[in-house]
């Protein structure tokens, strides 16, 4: 006997998945796999589940009729359809394994499923294609569980062939595996190959075999060489040379595990040679000697100069992240002034937020230290060991963020030095409509009564923050101090949009619209670019829809949908219709036409949806016939009619009056259904309608009833259509023969643009430049504030997603700016590695103050900035600083200091910026020079006032 398997209830699926979900969830370790699945499928599947909620919540029971398919039940979704998470493979392109987007969002384009859910659901519905993904340990501290979505993908050079392949590797995988690969990609002797790490197209070292890729800091796109080498040499083997990038002389290949060629930081170039495999060295010395000597007798630097600030800082293991930042700070001239001087006085040691003055007892010995005469690198290790012990986070030899860290000493150095001893309370008042300019001031000289510091007086600005409540639209204004900017790094803050726009009236032809919107924009920021593009009457709305399938997949009517879940391969629709009463409806005209299978009998398939639905509004007040609907589908269709149409009984026509001609032609007619003032009952309106009707061809129309029943609107023009009460919206089919489309130019509603195309004129507009500005106006931006972070409105008395508005207010002397690069979600963490061209000298920031009594030019020049290469939680930092008394640039890597030119500062890797005010009434004159700062000879350099 056969068992026929029992489909189970949308509510079963539901409590199943959940099920599975919640024990999986609590078990989930290491080496587990997640399988990807997209978005658009799993929405569907949870709006497919939850669609009995309505009605439970309503009468206190699931109502049964849902199931037994009640015209409002939703359809089962179809199998699982992974294709818009990958790209597809070139036909016949067998070698292609399959690739993800490599821009994929988590949450936005897809959902992570734990092994068992997915097998439940691919047991039910199947499809593909299949992406598992593997659970790793993540974070510095390897504890945190992540899915490794995007495993590493690695270009393999083979040398001395020249030969190239792409790898996709786990980080976690062994480099002995990854070599093991590549001497299998490549039908190589395992013997006779060594594995280098090929950074920026230099040798930087052989790889230890026992390490993992993550260890060994290897990033994603990084190069690799494989390298073939002869065994004939003395040694043992000579290793081949690559336009001689590698070091000075043979390198003798050793056991990969025993070589000491790769510095903690896994990317510094090693200098000098080291020869047999005695590399034994110390670190430090190996740095110090081969180093800065020799990067100074090539560029004619004197090593022993009196130039002071050019003394190196050594790498204690992985300390370049606080090496780079320190470099920066002691370079401040304010700062280097003050810590050279008695700041004994001003150490805070019974500020509970301190830490007793010992933190900026040692930033100020380093400092002294640093500005010293001579040129040997310092150890850090007094620093490091106060830092570790005020700041466990920092402690250990790991890689950190240098960001991180400098806000943690800038804010610590403050408290150590803060000069008010009893910090008072005092509550700030609301601005109550008062002027900006005394709430400020007022907020200042708060924040100064409990915070004044040389940090405070060099770092500290103030900018000014609006809150708007979405429901009463209170308004809250602070201002609030900052001691650096973090700045957004948005690829554009704005995006173009393309959206086609349809009339209901048959006034025009279908036209595509591209629009400019801010990128984290809303709906509301859409429409009312759109209203303004396509010259929206006042009597006008726009009524926005996505399409899909031929069919309109949703409405976007919410105002405050985010335009991040509209992706650039969708397809959008605007409809104008008229501001009308409430109680109307929309008819939604969906086309059809019969599709043939391709065969000796030429067997129809039947009609399929194609182009693009039209809508229009209708009243519900009044009794609609099928002949009001034909008048309302014909008034729609009428700009696309062809003048020698003979069916219209019309005048010849040139094709670009086409639109106006038909559309004043069938005003009376499309009058006639929406007019008002005569009731249906009306025996004038029966006449009109029947009259004009006879005047029209008579289209193949079918309107699906409220029992889904299809009607045929071709007979019977008089009787009068129910209309749902439960549905907004009124289904009517129009079915295109080819006859049919000989009359009407339907291309304009059958190929809708894609809301971005990425041609190859926006690909190059694309490359452009990130500017600095265009981050500072991101970070401006007003915006709604993020759900976990809601405000709670004094007059709702209710937390609500207000929208934040953020204003500069009041600069500081040393601006410090921050580029947001690393970026964090639950599967993974990365970084960006955008350009941000950001200007040297000039550096005008007058625009974006909202402090108009301010009437000065805010002008900034830069003097210092952190660089951060390679990738997440690995990689190398180092500085790039601007000697005042010298007039010139110097890359600051951690003992190494060689002269870098100007044009060199800008570059990718560029992460924390330091600029210093330019004052324009001492621009050509004196400035104090102290050993730290001197503008003999040079411009835009100034003292501090």
């Amino acid at each position: 006997m056969t068992v026929v398997k029992k489909e189970l209830t949308p509510e079963e699926e539901k409590l199943t998945i959940r099920d599975i979900s919640i024990a999986a969830e609590a078990q989930t370790k290491q080496g587990d796999t997640f399988f990807l699945i997209t978005q658009r499928w799993w929405q569907e599947w949870l709006e497919y589940v939850n669609q009995n909620q309505a009605s439970a919540v309503n009468d206190g029971s699931a109502s049964e009729h849902q199931f037994l398919g009640g015209s409002s039940a939703l359809k089962r979704p179809s199998s699982i359809n992974n294709s818009d998470l990958i790209y597809q493979a070139a036909s016949g392109d067998s070698n292609v394994g399959i690739e993800l987007h490599d821009t994929l969002v988590e949450g936005t384009d897809y959902i992570l499923l734990p092994q068992e859910v997915w097998n439940q659901l691919y047991e039910w519905y199947a499809g593909g294609p299949i992406l598992p993904r593997k659970v790793i340990n993540s974070g510095l501290s390897q504890t945190e569980l992540a899915v490794e979505v995007y495993p590493l993908r690695l270009q393999l050079h083979l040398m001395p062939k020249d030969e190239r392949s792409t790898i996709r590797i786990s980080k976690k995988e062994t480099i002995r595996e990854l070599h093991k690969k590549a001497c299998e990609i490549f039908s190589l002797n395992p013997e006779l190959v060594c594995i280098w790490d090929y950074f920026s197209h230099q040798k930087h070292a052989l790889m230890d075999m026992e390490k993992t890729l993550d260890d060994a800091n290897i990033q994603m796109d990084q190069d690799i060489l494989v390298e073939v080498v002869n065994s004939n040499s003395a040694g043992g083997m000579n290793s081949f040379h690559e336009n001689g990038a590698a070091d000075n002389g043979t390198v003798a290949l050793v056991e990969p595990s025993q070589s000491n060629f790769s510095n903690a930081e896994g990317l510094s170039q090693s200098k000098g040679s080291t020869r047999n495999g005695n590399a034994e060295l110390s670190q430090s010395q190996h740095l110090a000697s081969s180093g800065i000597e020799k990067t100074y007798a090539s560029t004619g630097v004197s090593t022993r100069g009196s130039t002071c600030g050019l003394t190196g800082l050594m790498n204690l293991g992985n300390t370049c992240f606080m090496n780079s930042a320190i470099q920066c700070l002691v370079h401040t001239p304010e700062f280097a002034r003050y810590f050279r001087e008695d700041y004994y006085q001003e150490i805070n040691r019974q500020n509970p937020l301190g830490m007793v003055g010992e933190l900026a007892l040692a930033f100020g010995d380093l400092l002294r230290k640093l500005w010293a005469p001579g040129r040997t690198p310092v150890a850090p290790r007094p620093f490091k060991a106060k830092l570790a012990r005020f700041a466990p986070q920092f402690s250990g030899y790991n890689q950190h963020d240098s960001q991180e860290l400098l806000a943690f000493l800038l804010d610590g150095l403050h408290e150590d030095l803060n000069r008010v001893k009893h910090k008072p309370y005092i509550k700030s008042k609301d601005a109550d409509g008062r002027p900006d300019e005394e709430v400020a001031d007022e907020y200042w000289a708060n924040h100064i009564a409990r915070n004044d510091s040389i940090i405070v007086d060099v770092c500290q600005g103030q900018y000014k923050s609006t809150l708007v409540c979405p429901v009463c639209n209170k308004v809250s204004v602070t201002f609030d101090p900052f001691m650096y900017l973090s700045l957004p790094l948005q690829s554009a803050t704005t995006r173009s949009m393309t959206v086609t726009i349809f009339t209901c009236d048959g006034s025009a032809l279908p036209a595509a619209c591209t629009v400019t919107v801010p990128k984290q924009g809303r709906c509301r920021d859409l429409i009312q670019a759109l209203g303004n593009s396509c010259s929206l009457k006042h009597t006008e709305k726009l009524l926005l829809a996505e399409i899909r399938g031929h069919l309109i997949h949703r409405f976007l009517e919410d105002p405050l949908i985010s335009l991040s879940s509209i992706k650039d391969d969708d397809h959008l629709a605007a409809y104008k219709i008229p501001k009308l009463a409430k109680n109307s409806k929309f008819l939604q005209l969906i086309h059809r036409r019969e599709e043939r299978e391709i065969g000796i009998s030429q067997s129809s398939v039947g009609w399929k949806p194609y182009g693009t639905p039209l809508v229009s509004p209708i009243s519900c007040d009044d009794v609609i016939t099928r002949g009001d609907i034909q008048l309302i589908v014909h008034r729609m269709l009428s700009p696309m009619l062809r003048s020698e149409n003979p069916g219209f009984n019309c005048v010849s026509r040139s094709k670009t009056s086409s639109s106006a001609a038909n559309a004043s032609r069938l005003a009376a007619a499309s009058e006639a259904c929406m007019d008002s003032s005569l009731p249906n009952d009306d025996p004038r309106q029966k006449d009109m309608s029947s009259s004009k009707l006879a005047n029209l061809e008579k289209l193949p129309m079918q309107l699906l009833d409220e029992n889904n029943a299809c009607i045929d609107l071709t007979v019977g023009e008089d009787k009068s259509v129910k209309l749902s009460s439960s549905s907004m919206s009124i289904l009517v089919f129009v079915d295109w023969s080819q006859k049919l489309l000989e009359n009407y130019d339907t291309r304009y509603i059958e190929n809708l643009p894609e809301v971005t195309k990425y041609g190859p004129a926006t690909k190059k507009a694309r490359t452009e430049p990130l500017s600095l500005y265009s981050c500072l106006e991101a970070f401006l931006r007003e915006e709604p504030l993020v759900p976990e972070d809601m405000w709670y409105c004094p007059t709702c008395k209710e937390r609500r997603q207000a929208s934040k508005k953020l204003d500069l207010w009041r600069l500081p002397e040393v601006l410090v700016i921050h580029l947001k690069r690393f970026s964090y979600s639950r599967s993974m963490k990365h970084k960006l590695e955008t350009f941000v061209n950001f200007p040297i000298h000039d550096f005008d920031l007058t625009k974006y103050v909202a402090n108009k009594n301010n009437s000065r030019r805010q002008l900034y020049e830069l003097y210092a900035l952190t660089n951060h290469y390679g990738g997440m939680g690995s990689g190398h930092y180092t500085a790039h600083i601007k000697l005042l008394d010298e007039n010139r640039w110097y890359n600051f890597d951690d003992s190494h200091i060689s002269p870098i030119n100007e044009e060199d500062v800008k570059s990718a890797a560029a992460y924390v910026l330091f600029y210093r005010r330019v004052r324009a009434d001492h621009h050509h004159h004196h400035s104090v020079s102290n050993g730290a700062v001197s503008s003999a000879g040079q411009h835009n350099i100034s003292s501090r006032k």
